[in-house]
């Protein structure tokens, strides 16, 4: 068996979390009935019908969580993915219980306290949690509970991923050296300890629990060399895949029928996710009018005044799918600015610029109309920036997965953006961002992409 030194970890979260699924049970039942959010209209049920199942939720919640996944710790989960976990082991943990109650027609019987109960544990579980990872993590970045590992390769993509274990050093993962057959002189600067047919011994003389294989695809053989080299040694080892013309997109691993999948590229935009942002985008898109409509209605009026042709710009852009749809916009040039020149980027001092376009447009209030977009389904309040159709040809042939941003709906504000890859900057790195954003979508990264756009401000130094 290989060794962990997780186990301490995993015994202290077994019984914590059984001692805080046994105490919520207990307080949700005084919440519900003495607390006094919500009155009760029957009889209250005595204190020892609850204690009484106390056993029950015991086992159940030993099982539940069990079967979900939540005691699978290891240096490289993510909290996130223990979230998930935990919610699902209360759910199931609330199932067990309630049709238990429900075939012995047990007298303790309340949906509000089972509520209030899964309410409880969640929160707590996770809230001790996080409370016992930032203790690790400060005890790891202080040389406590490390383990070393060794990376085979010394290539870019094993460059990389020594510098994200330095990165994550909260994992407390050290890497010793590496492993390299046919060292170059491009290697000289690592420290190589030596080639693969050594790893057993270097295993054992320094302390090796984790080994990572950052060699590239070409090098297939020398991966299986790996796994044959360390068969009889108790040593994790995990490949990191090199997949450099997918930069940003990150990997998905599944199961067909005994076969490993990998996804290379996957959105998270699908299901309850769709029905999640949609429901975002109209609430903030209709608070943002709210608000906002003051302000727009003043532009509006000065557009209106300071010269001639409509207030709005019409523009075709293109969003989910490729779909070209008309993205609105305060008008900030002249009515013909195309017309000789035809689709071109906007460059420094533009002479077809109105006497209003540069303040505007620098500022972005010349993008508020696009809330009408997000509200109408054609645009997100987040996500990457549409581009006109004609010039999506000239990107799609020259920077590689730049049609991979059309997976999700098009945004006013987005990854790449807060981070200041708009306008006049690089579409390589645009691009990496907008993948980013893509393949890490949750609720709470859009939220904290609007306060970021709302705290740096609207200003766009890049804006012509």
């Amino acid at each position: 068996m290989i060794k962990r030194t997780s186990q301490l970890l995993h015994t202290w979260f077994v019984c914590l979390d059984l001692v805080l699924t046994l105490v919520a049970w207990v307080g949700a039942y005084f919440l519900r009935f003495y607390g006094g959010l919500v009155p009760v209209q029957k009889d209250v049920p005595d204190v020892t019908y609850c204690l009484q199942l106390l056993p029950v939720v015991a086992v159940f919640a030993l099982v539940a969580y069990r079967i979900v996944g939540q005691y699978d710790i290891h240096r490289l989960r993510r909290f996130r993915e223990e979230m998930v976990a935990v919610a699902k082991g209360v759910a199931l943990l609330s199932l067990m219980v309630m049709s238990t109650n429900f075939f012995r027609q047990d007298p303790y019987e309340s949906r509000l306290a089972m509520l209030f109960f899964s309410l409880l544990t969640c929160g707590s579980i996770l809230f001790v949690r996080r409370l016992t990872w930032s203790a690790v993590r400060k005890l790891r970045q202080r040389g406590f509970n490390n383990s070393h590992a060794i990376i085979v390769g010394t290539g870019r993509v094993a460059r990389k991923t020594a510098q994200a274990l330095r990165n994550a050093n909260w994992m407390g993962i050290k890497n010793v050296g590496f492993v390299q057959d046919q060292p170059s002189r491009f290697s000289s600067d690592l420290n190589i300890v030596g080639t693969i047919t050594d790893l057993p011994e270097l295993v054992t003389k320094l302390q090796v629990e984790h080994v990572f294989i950052a060699l590239p695809l070409s090098r297939f053989a020398d991966t299986r060399k790996v796994f044959d080299v360390l068969s009889r040694n108790l040593v994790e080892v995990r490949t990191v895949v090199d997949v450099p013309a997918l930069a940003g997109l990150s990997l998905t691993t599944s199961n067909l029928d005994g076969l490993p999948v990998i996804g290379l590229r996957e959105s998270p935009h699908f299901g309850l996710n769709i029905v999640v942002k949609r429901a975002m985008d109209i609430v903030l898109s209709l608070f943002a009018l709210f608000i906002l409509s003051p302000i727009m209605f003043v532009v509006a009026l000065i557009v209106r005044l300071t010269s001639p042709g409509p207030i709005f710009y019409r523009q075709e852009r293109c969003g989910l799918n490729g779909k070209p749809f008309w993205m609105l916009k305060f008008r900030t040039m002249r009515t013909d600015a195309e017309a000789q020149s035809g689709p071109v980027w906007a460059a420094k001092d533009d002479p077809r610029r109105t006497p209003l376009g540069a303040f505007l447009r620098r500022t972005s209030i010349d993008e508020l109309p696009q809330l009408i977009n997000v509200l109408r389904g054609d645009m997100s309040m987040v996500g990457p920036r549409p581009e006109r159709p004609v010039f999506i040809q000239q990107f799609s042939k020259t920077i590689p997965n730049y049609m991979a941003r059309h997976c999700v709906k098009a945004g006013i504000t987005g990854w790449a953006q807060v981070h200041g890859w708009r306008g006049n900057t690089s579409l390589r790195k645009r691009v990496e961002y907008d993948l980013y954003y893509i393949t890490h979508w949750n609720p709470w990264l859009d939220l904290r992409i609007l306060l970021m756009t709302v705290w740096k401000g609207w200003v766009h130094r890049n804006a012509y």
